[in-house]
C-alpha cells in the first residue's frame, strides 16, 4: 500500500497556532537549535530539546526535504544569572577545576556529543562554537550601532529595546518578571535592554577569554552569539528555530531584536518551536536545583535499569509542548515498553523471512504513524500506532519489519545491537584512569571516562571502599 505524503503542520510559538510548514526555499529547510553552555555535564532536562530537534529534522527529511541543521556551542559569554550580571560560567568552571576555560569547554562538549549519540540524536550539519565566531558577532553589533540601536554603559555595550517597537513579540511582553530579575546592577536604561558586548574587568584576575573590539577589550553577550552564528551558517532567513521554553522570555526575544534589526528582515525566523520542561515534584529539572532522588544525567539511569533508548522512549510518552514529570517508575515503564518492542523485532529477524511490503492493514497503520508525526510531531500518537502494529494479527516477520522501519524514523533503535563487549584488561585500564582522575579532583575527565565505559556496556559503581564495575 503506497504511502501518502501528509502536509507537515507545526505549532509556531510566535503566532501561537499550528500552521502548515512551507520552507522559504522549496525542497530545502534550515533549522537552528540553541545548544548547551559547556561548563558542566548536561542533565536529563537539558536533553529534551535536542531530542525534539532530532525528531523534527527526521520528519523534515521524511517529507523529502534537504535539511541543514546548526547547533551552537556556547563556550563564552553566558553569565551566572543567565543575563548580563555575574561571572562567566566557563571562566568560573575553569577557576574551580584548575583547567583552562577552553579545556573545560572541550571536555564537556565531547561528553555532550557522546550523550547525544547514546540517545540516537543525529549530528547536526554544523557545530557552531561561539569562540570561533567573534568577528561575526562584532560585525553584527556594528550593524546595530550604525542604526542607532545601541548605547554604551559602564560595563558594556547594550541594545536599546525602547527603539524597537516590535520587541517582545515572541513572549508578547516588552519586559517580563525575568527581565526585572536580571536587571539589577546592570548599567541599563530599561529592564529589557541586554548586553551585546561586555568589557573585561579592570580589577581582579584577567579573563582567559577576551578579545579586542571597537568598544574595548571584552567578550560578546550571550544573545548576540546565536544571532551571528545562525546568520553565518544559514543566511538572513531561517525556517525553524528550536529551543527550550525557558528561552522565550529573554534569550529568543533578544535574538529576534538583534537579528531583524541588524539584517533588516522580518520575520527572521519563520517558525519558533519550544519544548516544555521536565518536572520533578512540579519543579523544573535544572542544574541550580539539587534533586537527590533524580538521576541527574544519562550515566545515572543505569542503576535504575534504564538505557538511553528507554529515556528517549519516555520523552515520547508526552507531547513535546507538554511538561513531563520525571520518576523512576515512569522511566522503568518506558524501558520495559521499548524492550517489548525490541523483542518483537528480534524475534521477527530470527525467522530469516525475507522482508515483504506491509499488508493493506499494516500499510494503513504505517500511514497513520506518519500522519501523527505530521501533526506537530505527535510522538505519543505515533507510539500508540507502534503498539497497534505490535499487537496486530499479521505475521510476525511483517510486523517486526515495520516496527524496525518506523522505530528508525523516530530514533528508537529497536534493532540496535547491544553494546560491544570489551576486553577485561581494557576495562580495568579505563577504570584505573578514572580513579586517578577522581583522586586528582578532575571530575570532568572522571565523568568522561565513566560515560566511555558505559558506552562500552560497563557500569562503574563508586562507594567509600572504592570503585567496582560490572557489565550491562
Amino acid at each position: 500500500m503506497p504511502m501518502t505524503v501528509t502536509e507537515l503542520r507545526l505549532y509556531n510559538s510566535l503566532t501561537r497556532a499550528i500552521e502548515p510548514f512551507r520552507p522559504r526555499t522549496p525542497g530545502r529547510a534550515t533549522v537552528y537549535s540553541c545548544g548547551p553552555t559547556v561548563y558542566s555535564r548536561q542533565h536529563l532536562g537539558n536533553m529534551r530539546p535536542y531530542v525534539l530537534a532530532d525528531l523534527l529534522t527526521r520528519v523534515l527529511r521524511l517529507q523529502g526535504l534537504e535539511v541543514k541543521h546548526v547547533i551552537n556551542i556556547t563556550d563564552v559569554g553566558h553569565l551566572t544569572d543567565d543575563a548580563d550580571q555575574g561571572e562567566d560560567k566557563l571562566e568560573l568552571a575553569a577557576q574551580r577545576s584548575g583547567s583552562s576555560a577552553l579545556e573545560v569547554a572541550r571536555v564537556w562538549t565531547e561528553l555532550f556529543k557522546r550523550d547525544l549519540q547514546r540517545l540516537e540524536v543525529r549530528e547536526p550539519d554544523v557545530w557552531a562554537r561561539a569562540t570561533e565566531h567573534i568577528p561575526e558577532q562584532v560585525a553584527m553589533i556594528q550593524q546595530l550601532e550604525a542604526k542607532g540601536l545601541t548605547y554604551r554603559g559602564e560595563d558594556g555595550v547594550y541594545f536599546d529595546t525602547a527603539k524597537d517597537p516590535g520587541y517582545g513579540a515572541l513572549s508578547r511582553a516588552k519586559a517580563s518578571a525575568e527581565h526585572a530579575r536580571v536587571s539589577a546592577g546592570a548599567s541599563k536604561r530599561n529592564p529589557a535592554d541586554f548586553a551585546l558586548w561586555k568589557f573585561s574587568p579592570t580589577e581582579g584576575p584577567q579573563r582567559q577569554l577576551e578579545w579586542p573590539s571597537p568598544w574595548g577589550v571584552g567578550f560578546p553577550g550571550w544573545h548576540i552569539e546565536c544571532s551571528a552564528m545562525a546568520t553565518r551558517h544559514l543566511g538572513p532567513h531561517i525556517d525553524i528555530h528550536t529551543g527550550g521554553i525557558d528561552h522565550v522570555a529573554v534569550h529568543h526575544n533578544n535574538e529576534i531584536a538583534q537579528s531583524e534589526n541588524a539584517l533588516g528582515v522580518r520575520p527572521w525566523v519563520q517558525v519558533w518551536m519550544h519544548g516544555a520542561w521536565l518536572l520533578f515534584d512540579g519543579e523544573k529539572v535544572s542544574k541550580s536545583r539539587s534533586h537527590e532522588r533524580l538521576p541527574p544525567n544519562l550515566d545515572d539511569l543505569s542503576p535504575l535499569g534504564v538505557t538511553p533508548g528507554g529515556f528517549r522512549y519516555y520523552l515520547y510518552t508526552a507531547h513535546y509542548r507538554s511538561p513531563l514529570n520525571l520518576s523512576g517508575e515512569a522511566l522503568r515503564g518506558a524501558e520495559t515498553a521499548r524492550k517489548r518492542l525490541r523483542a518483537i523485532v528480534r524475534a521477527g529477524a530470527a525467522t530469516d523471512a525475507a522482508p515483504t511490503p506491509p499488508s493493506s492493514a499494516l500499510g494503513a497503520l504505517r500511514q497513520k504513524f506518519h500522519d501523527a508525526l505530521c501533526v506537530d510531531l505527535d510522538a505519543p500518537r505515533a507510539l500508540a500506532v507502534l503498539w497497534q502494529i505490535a499487537d496486530h494479527s499479521a505475521p510476525l516477520p511483517e510486523r517486526a519489519h515495520l516496527l524496525r522501519e518506523l522505530g528508525d524514523v523516530i530514533g528508537l533503535g529497536l534493532a540496535a545491537p547491544p553494546p560491544a563487549m570489551e576486553d577485561d584488561a581494557l576495562v580495568e585500564s579505563l577504570v584505573a584512569r578514572r580513579n586517578q582522575a577522581r583522586e586528582a579532583r578532575d571530575f570532568a575527565l572522571s565523568d568522561a571516562l565513566r560515560a566511555e565505559l558505559l558506552a562500552k556496556g560497563v557500569i562503574v559503581e563508586d562507594s567509600p571502599a572504592g570503585s567496582t564495575w560490572r557489565r550491562l
